[in-house]
């Protein structure tokens, strides 16, 4: 047996260990060169091992959750299995799914069989030989299950999917009004970890005060809608957010103290010229902030392209360790759920945030009538050990002037 030993990469300039998120094989499974072995996660972004060699994975080398650090053994594998026949073991035994809510349950205990998609092919299934074998044990056709890999082959995960289908298909409806006691321990692993460090160290390290300001944006809607109508064909569709990354690069030259980074070891406070914008963005693992870069070099299109495709990336996987680093000032808004105000925590070691609520219609005294305005809070967060009360609300009064009055965003 001739064995490869498999370490954790160096995935960049000081970074000492990772975490464990997922593993993509298990022992026993045949690999190719190149096929992706695990997920691991750096501080700020998740990257795939792939395997510099085949063979059979014989052991591997941590738990999910687990911390690794660089150079130490990630997988072991037989490169002498590679070509080889390999009798393979079954897959371990997966926890059972936990029970499905009353709704899910009684609308699935109508149907008569698990829902499935068509094959993209009628050939014969990708899939290891683990989840083969596996299949054939629990007697699942491969033929009925769509891989969800790039290339279609099938995964474990296809096969639990599709056993937790089958289970909420022959559930029985549970009692409308009957008593629950089960529970479930949830460990908190990967983005969800790091996100919980980070915000827990911001708060135990930051004197945070929120200041909360409403605008009325009534004329910017309006401008908003004018300019798409006019410009959705040939540019990218505007939304408020590029308008007030507009409004903030307008008014960060009046309040550098606001558009920096404060380092409290050192007791330096680096003030920045550029503005670059982190972008608070909700994915399936949790909060990410992909930044902006260079916002005040670039008109509302831009900002408006940039963005979007920062989310995808973001919301895919995909983004780099550069384009989640380095912001100097972050908005953040959770849209039409945005609520009347909140109190974002501070993305360290920033010393602003700017919270985004949402746009509501309501009466409004205007030159000393009742109208109908569409209005907005901003509730932004500040490093009252560096940023004082006052500058906080002057720096936010200007953003606030530049999205009341809308054509001031393309002056000069």
């Amino acid at each position: 047996m001739a064995t490869h030993a498999i370490k954790v990469p160096d995935l960049g300039e000081g970074i000492a260990e990772v975490e464990l998120v997922a593993w993509r094989v298990q022992p026993g499974d045949t690999v190719v060169e190149d096929q992706v072995l695990a997920d691991v996660m750096t501080d700020k972004a998740t990257v795939e091992i792939p395997s510099p060699v085949a063979g059979r994975v014989l052991a591997l080398g941590g738990e999910v959750g687990q911390q690794l650090a660089v150079g130490a053994e990630l997988i072991r594998i037989d490169v002498a299995a590679q070509g080889e026949a390999v009798q393979v073991p079954a897959a371990p035994a997966r926890a059972p799914a936990p029970e499905p809510a009353p709704a899910v349950a009684a609308a699935a205990a109508t149907a008569s069989a698990p829902a499935v998609r068509t094959p993209p092919s009628a050939g014969k299934p990708l899939a290891a030989p683990a989840v083969r074998h596996r299949a054939a044990v629990l007697g699942i056709d491969l033929q009925q299950i769509q891989g969800s890999a790039a290339d279609g082959r099938i995964l474990h995960e296809d096969l639990d999917a599709w056993l937790l289908r089958r289970q909420r298909a022959q559930a029985p409806s549970p009692p409308r009004y009957a008593e629950r006691n089960d529970e479930e321990a949830v460990p908190v692993t990967g983005v969800r970890r790091r996100i919980a460090q980070r915000m827990q160290d911001a708060m135990r390290r930051i004197p945070h005060f929120t200041y909360v300001e409403e605008v009325d944006v009534t004329e910017l809607e309006l401008l908003r809608a004018r300019l798409n109508e006019r410009w959705d064909s040939e540019r990218a569709h505007l939304t408020l957010l590029p308008l007030l990354v507009r409004a903030i690069v307008l008014a960060v030259p009046r309040f550098p103290q606001i558009n920096a980074r404060f380092d409290d070891e050192t007791g330096v406070l680096t003030r920045h010229g550029a503005v670059h914008v982190g972008i608070a963005t909700q994915t399936a693992v949790g909060l990410m902030v992909p930044v902006l870069r260079h916002a005040e070099a670039r008109d509302p299109w831009s900002s408006a392209t940039e963005i979007a495709r920062l989310a995808e990336a973001a919301r895919a996987g995909r983004a780099t360790r550069d384009e989640l680093s380095g912001s100097t000032l972050t908005v953040t808004s959770l849209g039409a759920l945005g609520g009347i105000a909140s109190t974002p925590i501070i993305n360290a070691p920033e010393v602003a945030i700017v919270g985004v609520n949402r746009i509501v219609q309501r009466p409004v005294m205007k030159d000393g009538a009742v109208a109908a305005r569409r209005m907005m809070n901003l509730s932004s967060s500040f490093d009252h050990r560096v940023v004082d009360g006052q500058l906080a609300a002057e720096f936010v009064q200007a953003v606030r002037a530049s999205l009341e009055c809308p054509a001031l965003l393309f002056a000069e």
